[in-house]
């Protein structure tokens, strides 16, 4: 996929049509693996009544509700057209969504702890980190407008230049570790996410 930006021709374009067709594919089929992995995992967890198994029982009990409402369209089945405000809805509006904002929401006051233990300027990078993030929370939000004309644009700068190189060097490194660990997987070598020994 990334040669088609350095190897500007119509193979090249018709190799990357080839691939995205294959990555359909193969993503359909690692949707049926996934689940099956996650549920064997929750069996296990089920029958040895490990710290926890509750969970696993909520998971089950979650997954079967959600595929029998699923298909259960609103009093039709799901070939049949689609009803507005199914039972499927409901529990995508009233419990998935509320669920992932308290989950976001824990998640920002974990954020502001390690930011706080992490701001403390005691040395230069510290310090240069700190008013490099004062410098973008005020300019993205109007009164860094206000303040002087220059903030946003330092602050979209700041976001576009060093804050992207350093997104795409991570990127690269877990992209890496995700093409080592499926090898892993792929080769028999990693067990661990099927409980087994590494």
């Amino acid at each position: 996929m990334a040669g088609q930006y350095y190897v500007p021709s119509q193979s090249s374009q018709d190799l990357l049509e080839v691939t995205t067709r294959w990555d359909r594919i193969i993503a359909g089929f690692a949707v049926f693996i996934g689940a099956y992995s996650l549920l064997h995992l929750h069996w296990s967890k089920i029958k040895q009544k490990v710290a926890g198994w509750g969970y696993s029982l909520i998971v089950y009990i979650g997954a079967a509700g959600t595929v029998v409402f699923g298909l259960y369209n609103g009093g039709e089945f799901f070939w049949h057209d689609k009803q507005e405000n199914t039972a499927f809805d409901w529990i995508y509006s009233y419990i998935q969504v509320p669920a992932g904002a308290t989950v976001f929401s824990i998640l920002a006051f974990f954020i502001a702890s390690a930011a706080y233990r992490t701001f403390r300027a005691r040395t230069w990078e510290s310090s240069l980190l700190l008013i490099t993030a004062i410098l973008v929370m005020i300019g993205r939000v109007p009164i860094g407008t206000l303040i002087s004309e220059q903030i946003p644009i330092i602050a979209d700068w700041i976001m576009a230049v060093p804050n992207l190189a350093a997104k795409r060097g991570i990127l690269l490194g877990v992209s890496l570790g995700a093409i080592a660990t499926s090898l892993k997987i792929i080769f028999g070598i990693e067990k661990a996410y099927l409980g087994g020994d590494e």
